[in-house]
């Protein structure tokens, strides 16, 4: 059996209607796949997409080198947070894996697993975290934890200084990438 898979951690998800969703997943062994605006745009274009699909709020984000904070609110009674997962992790994937096949060969090496079912990766494996909230007091502590990864890290001095963040949003100052649904933010 493969190290990987030995130690595989599962993620048990909990698809509360009414529940926010804070999640963070990792590129493939803590590589800073994110670290190319390229790679970035494709997880903007990701979520964009599988919020019209699966209908769910965006009330933060940050985009870090090697690992992604977003926190939702999906507006079905009805959803998969599992689905979600998979429509903006697997686009992102297949658009990166096509882009250095055409431009970069050697580059897939940094995505080479060893496996035959899945010859590349770009996210680790396992559900990586979740976390149901439905306190608004809870809902704008993660908003904050989520804009400073970037300042604890030192990559700025303040969290509005991060591009791929919601963090200049929150602060009023101008738009991020992807667009924040503040009017369905609850008030505490």
């Amino acid at each position: 059996m493969a190290r990987e898979e030995m130690h595989r951690k599962k993620c048990r998800r909990y698809n509360f209607p009414g529940h926010a969703h804070e999640l963070t997943f990792c590129c493939y062994r803590n590589r800073a796949f994110l670290s190319k605006e390229r790679t970035c745009q494709y997880l903007v274009d990701a979520v964009q997409m599988a919020r019209k699909k699966h209908d769910f709020d965006l009330w933060a984000y940050v985009f870090m080198p090697e690992h992604v904070h977003i926190l939702i609110c999906p507006r079905r009674q009805d959803y998969s947070i599992s689905q979600i997962l998979l429509s903006i992790k697997q686009s992102v994937s297949r658009k990166a894996i096509i882009y250095l096949r055409k431009h970069n060969p050697r580059g897939l090496r940094s995505l080479a697993t060893g496996q035959k079912h899945t010859p590349y990766r770009f996210w680790q494996s396992g559900g990586g975290y979740d976390r149901n909230i439905s306190s608004p007091n809870t809902l704008t502590s993660a908003v904050r934890y989520i804009h400073n990864n970037p300042v604890r890290r030192e990559l700025v001095d303040s969290a509005g200084q991060w591009y791929y963040s919601s963090a200049r949003d929150w602060e009023g100052k101008v738009s991020g990438p992807v667009l924040i649904d503040f009017d369905s933010f609850p008030t505490v």
